[in-house]
């Protein structure tokens, strides 16, 4: 039955190792073999691979990550969402929606424990269930501690994981949000279509005096996925007691993996008695039931506004991955699988 399904499957290889930031050509499509399933294990024919910023420390293999780099020669790996067509288990029976980690990749054999379940009728599209809601609502609630009334700042605000962020400390009870963003028109997309209460373009001069004129009673909250020199600013503009939700990096992503000089003089964060804290979705999977039912509620009242790019085609994969490092996108961005 399997020769009837898929014999082989597209994937993305990385092929070369770049010393910077990478190029299309570090990158392949290849045919592969499709294998099983075996027994506790489904053959997933995905829909939707999820492209984020953060594959970039592993494609450069930069140090001090906890997640090893990508094996030259081997497929690359993601969040995406599919369909079992073939499976070992009945607990997973075939039509069932699955979201694992095995993107990059029209076909992929996943042993049912690294895959879950979810409804294939809560969203319009499947490709919802990717979108970086988790992070956001984590980052506020769980890492930060956000309270009703704070002043809230968020980078890379016209993103697919700032714009929620932004929207959630609003929906969360925030007093003022205020973000971040790499052009005018991206500017006036966060305030005019996401709901920020004010943005800038931090190319626009020191990002400390941008966001200071902004907030001129200081921060509360930051939720940072930039680092560098937004990270530094909103340090210095954080009032006593303020907290930051560290969970990108994309001022080194940008520059090729060439580190920073990160928070800068620590002794605001010790007078201030600030909290800088890191983090990732998978410390909070525990939220997710909570965060999947408050979404659907927002979503139905209008309240959120859920911007998507979807490109079509593995083989586009690669250069939508770099133009996304780069700020050529709004919103979440999501290979739509074509095979």
């Amino acid at each position: 039955m399997i020769e009837t399904i898929a014999r082989t499957t597209g994937a993305i290889q990385l092929i070369s190792r770049p010393a910077g930031f990478p190029e299309p050509a570090d990158f392949a499509l290849v045919e592969l073999p499709v294998t099983g399933p075996g027994p506790g294990q489904v053959l997933i024919r995905n829909l939707f691979t999820a492209l984020d910023p953060g594959m970039l420390m592993r494609i450069g293999d930069y140090p001090g990550i906890p997640m090893p780099p990508f094996g030259i020669g081997e497929p690359l790996s993601g969040d995406a969402i599919g369909e079992v067509v073939l499976s070992g288990d009945e607990a997973l029976p075939p039509g069932t929606l699955v979201v694992h980690r095995l993107g990059w990749r029209d076909y992929a054999v996943a042993d049912i424990a690294t895959v879950r379940a979810v409804d294939a009728d809560a969203y319009d599209s499947p490709s919802t269930h990717l979108g970086p809601g988790l992070v956001a609502y984590a980052g506020l609630t769980a890492v930060a501690g956000m309270r009703s009334g704070d002043t809230v700042f968020v980078s890379s605000a016209a993103g697919a994981t700032g714009g929620l962020a932004g929207q959630l400390a609003r929906l969360l009870g925030a007093g003022r949000v205020i973000g971040s963003a790499g052009s005018a028109a991206k500017v006036a997309y966060a305030v005019g279509e996401l709901g920020f209460d004010a943005a800038f373009d931090y190319h626009d001069g020191p990002v400390a005096d941008r966001l200071r004129a902004l907030a001129p009673d200081g921060i509360d909250v930051y939720f940072d996925t930039v680092g560098g020199e937004q990270l530094r600013a909103a340090i210095e503009v954080m009032n006593p007691g303020g907290r930051v939700a560290l969970c990108g990096a994309l001022a080194r992503q940008r520059a090729g993996g060439t580190p920073d000089t990160g928070p800068g003089d620590l002794l605001p964060v010790i007078g201030k008695r600030l909290t800088l804290r890191g983090f990732t979705a998978f410390d909070h999977l525990h939220l997710a039931p909570e965060y999947g039912r408050r979404l659907r509620e927002w979503l139905a009242d209008d309240a959120i506004v859920r911007t998507e790019t979807i490109v079509d085609g593995l083989a586009n994969a690669p250069r939508a991955l770099l133009d996304l490092v780069r700020g050529e996108y709004r919103g979440k961005v999501v290979v739509r699988h074509t095979r």
